[in-house]
This record gives C-alpha cells, sequence and structure tokens, in this order.
C-alpha cells in the first residue's frame, strides 16, 4: 500500500487536439505522450496521480463516423461514444505513460478504467439541453432528427447543431476499484470526458442516457470522493487572468475561494472556458480539499514547486 500524496490530474482537450491541423490518431497520441511527459515528472517527484481527460473532439469524430455510415450501419448512441473514447484515449495515455515509466526506469504502471457517473434523472438539466455535439447539419436534416426527439439548435449561421443536457454529476460509480487501483500504487486514468452519464431506472439498475458531464465537475467529485490531497485542472493558459483580453489583464498566482466567488459574480471567467474549472475548484475545495491549481501541462512541475499556475486556496 502507498502512502503518497494523491492528485487528480484534468487534462483539457488540448492534451490531444493542439489545433485543427494535427487531428489524426497519430497526432493525438504524439500530444498525449507529450502531456503524459509532464505528469510524469509530477509521479517522480512523488505524486500518486488519477488522470480524467476531455473527449470533446474524439465523441465528435464518433458521431460524424456514424452519421457518414448510416445506409449501413446501426447509429452509436452517446453514452457509448463516451465508453469508445474512454478507451481509445486511456489506451493512449496508458501506453504513453508505460514508455516514459520504462525510460526514466521508473517501477510504475498506468491502467484505465471505463467510469459510469451517475446523474439525477430528476436534475434540470434535462428541460434545458445546452451542451452542443455533433457536425453542423442542414435544416431539413435537421428538422428530421428533431421529428425523432433530438434537440437541435441553429448556430450563428453555421448550420443546425444536436445539444443535449449536461447535468450534474452525482455519484462515481467505480470510485471504489479506482480507489484500490491508487492505493496499491497504480496510475489512474478514469472519469473520461466527465463520465458515462447514467441514471438509476425507475425499474432500479443503470442506463446510459444522452447527456455529456462536465469533466471538471466529474473530476472535482472523484478528487472529493477519494479525499485526494490536490485537484489540478490543467488547461490551456499558464495562469488564470481577470480581465482577460483586455489591456487591464491581470494574471493571478493565488485565490482564495471568496475571491473566487467574486471574480465569478463579476463575469470575468466565460462559461464554457474558465468558469467551469474555478467552479470545481470551488466544490472540491468546500466539501472538504485542501488545495486546487489551475495550469497548462507543460508548467505542472513548475506550478508544484510554486514558480507559476494559479493556486486556489479555502482562505
Amino acid at each position: 500500500m502507498t502512502d503518497a500524496k494523491v492528485a487528480v490530474v484534468a487534462v483539457g482537450g488540448n492534451a490531444l487536439v493542439k489545433d485543427k491541423s494535427k487531428m489524426t490518431i497519430a497526432d493525438q497520441y504524439e500530444a498525449a505522450q507529450e502531456t503524459m511527459g509532464h505528469i510524469v515528472q509530477m509521479i517522480k517527484s512523488g505524486w500518486n496521480v488519477i488522470i480524467s481527460h476531455g473527449n470533446g473532439p474524439q465523441v465528435g469524430f464518433i458521431l460524424r463516423r456514424s452519421e457518414l455510415s448510416a445506409h449501413e450501419l446501426h447509429p452509436v448512441p452517446l453514452d457509448y461514444c463516451g465508453a469508445d473514447s474512454q478507451g481509445a484515449i486511456g489506451y493512449m495515455f496508458q501506453r504513453a505513460l508505460n514508455n516514459h515509466f520504462e525510460e526514466m526506469g521508473m517501477d510504475k504502471h498506468a491502467c484505465t478504467v471505463v467510469t459510469m457517473v451517475e446523474v439525477d434523472r430528476n436534475d434540470p438539466a434535462f428541460e434545458n439541453p445546452t451542451k452542443p455535439i455533433g457536425s453542423f447539419l442542414d435544416e431539413a436534416t435537421a428538422k428530421e432528427r428533431m421529428a425523432e426527439g433530438k434537440t437541435f439548435v441553429e448556430d450563428a449561421g453555421r448550420g443546425w447543431r444536436q445539444v443535449v443536457p449536461s447535468p450534474k454529476p452525482k455519484r462515481i460509480v467505480e470510485v471504489e476499484p479506482i480507489h484500490s487501483l491508487v492505493e496499491n500504487g497504480f496510475i489512474v486514468v478514469a472519469s473520461g470526458g466527465g463520465g458515462i452519464p447514467v441514471v438509476e431506472s425507475e425499474e432500479g439498475g443503470l442506463v446510459g442516457i444522452e447527456a455529456v458531464i462536465d469533466k471538471d465537475f466529474a473530476s472535482a467529485l472523484l478528487a472529493e470522493t477519494i479525499k485526494a490531497d490536490l485537484l489540478l485542472i490543467s488547461t490551456a493558459v499558464e495562469k488564470v487572468a481577470i480581465n482577460f483580453n483586455t489591456p487591464e489583464v491581470k494574471w493571478l498566482d493565488k485565490m482564495t475561494i471568496a475571491e473566487a466567488k467574486q471574480y465569478l459574480a463579476e463575469g470575468h471567467f466565460a462559461p464554457g472556458s474558465m468558469k467551469p474549472k474555478i467552479e470545481a475548484c470551488i466544490d472540491f475545495l468546500e466539501k472538504g480539499g485542501e488545495k486546487a491549481l489551475i495550469t497548462d501541462p507543460e508548467n505542472i512541475p513548475r506550478a508544484l514547486n510554486g514558480e507559476t499556475g494559479t493556486w486556489i486556496v479555502k482562505e
């Protein structure tokens, strides 16, 4: 059994798809290898790590393939898209991590847990789908799909796009095996893409649903449930800023929960971007977590040494 400090590291989409010119499987693996290299430095310094990740582009690719093959093959439901992407991204992360461990002579092993995350079937989000998925369609095709019960919205002249609910995570279903693996020193990839969303049916038992759970909220819940020492959200910027993209921009080294709430109220953090990351950090700290950190992958080792990044603390 290990007594090392435990961190949940939530890796953003830039960890796999850096730009539109580098989207192939080989490109994604190369990006994964680079990001895992920074996390391995963290592991080498004594941390036990659970890695969660986004999967937006990968689920989009799966849905697009499903659309293109609709005349030949069955469609892929969204919960299965999440499971497929967890397996594929987990494989990339595992291979990259294990290769780094071997190169550095580290006696460590990585594994992936396909993770379901339960949500409340009465969550208000189900009445207001907001999360866009899949590709842009023309109006006629979108209205055909809407007749089948799906929800589509027109997006700024670019076409029609399906939207699904984004309910809050309630329970990490596989938390016990994840915790056991971490306790025994394994590096675990889990809760990918916010987890596969499931609800408890009226008859009992879990069923998959058409929804997307925010990966940062799911990562915070995972960190809280296993009593992690740190929630680290890795994103595209080295530090969090207020007045972002203005001449008055101010990069933050540290903020308290109270300061973070004030900045949220003042509208400094964009929805779908930095806002859920800050909210997830606050959730983790208010439910017993000690500290949270936001930085980009290449600066993880420096940030853990207090040289950069934005720390969110209780007071």
